[in-house]
């Protein structure tokens, strides 16, 4: 299990890419990075309840959704939690303590990646930092979408340059990193091989 230190926690509160609560335009860049990287296949991957809600509102079902049933640490508004109860996708369950990554998550979104099909991993706890290892496990060309508290959702366009800084991120979490990597399917922190 990795967990965020609370020395640091400022330092994850910065957004990874642009924030807008436009989904639509969020949904168009996602496209332009698929086309720009030749990867028509590239996934979306939502990590938060909320915008999983509203990417599903505007017509697109993630590849792969994170969701814990809670917002700013608030239980969702029923409409968005029956909303996504109502997905047809598979589900899968892992429990993940709060301000951590266990290697359950991590192995749930590499499988939930690999299916052809979209899939939903429920959270018991939180799923907040899930953004860092799927930046890390999904190729170039595709979009993490997060929620940034008060602001919007925040896309970040999964680049060498994006995914240099995740691993920086990951690297000083607290645990035995080099087991979350493996976990991932990715060589350990002392590697500098960023590609995907």
């Amino acid at each position: 299990m990795l967990t965020l230190p609370d020395s640091l926690r400022d330092a994850f509160k910065e957004p990874m890419g642009p924030v807008t609560t436009d989904v639509d335009a969020l949904l168009a860049a996602a496209a332009e990075s698929r086309e720009e990287y030749d990867a028509p296949d590239a996934p979306i991957v939502a990590v938060g309840d909320v915008v999983t809600y509203h990417l599903r509102e505007a017509g697109r079902v993630p590849d792969v959704a994170l969701v814990d049933g809670k917002t700013e640490r608030e239980a969702v508004r029923t409409e968005i939690s029956e909303a996504l109860a109502a997905g047809g996708e598979k589900r899968v369950r892992v429990e993940n303590p709060p301000a951590t990554l266990t290697v359950v998550l991590l192995e749930a979104l590499v499988d939930a990646l690999s299916d052809p099909d979209p899939v939903t991993i429920e959270v018991d706890g939180e799923e907040d930092l899930a953004a860092l290892p799927a930046i890390l496990a999904t190729p170039d060309g595709a979009s993490v979408v997060y929620g940034q508290p008060g602001e919007g959702m925040v896309r970040v366009e999964v680049t060498p340059e994006s995914r240099r800084t995740a691993r920086e991120l990951f690297e000083v979490l607290e645990g035995d990193v080099d087991a979350g990597f493996d976990a991932l399917g990715l060589s350990g922190s002392s590697s500098t091989d960023d590609s995907r």
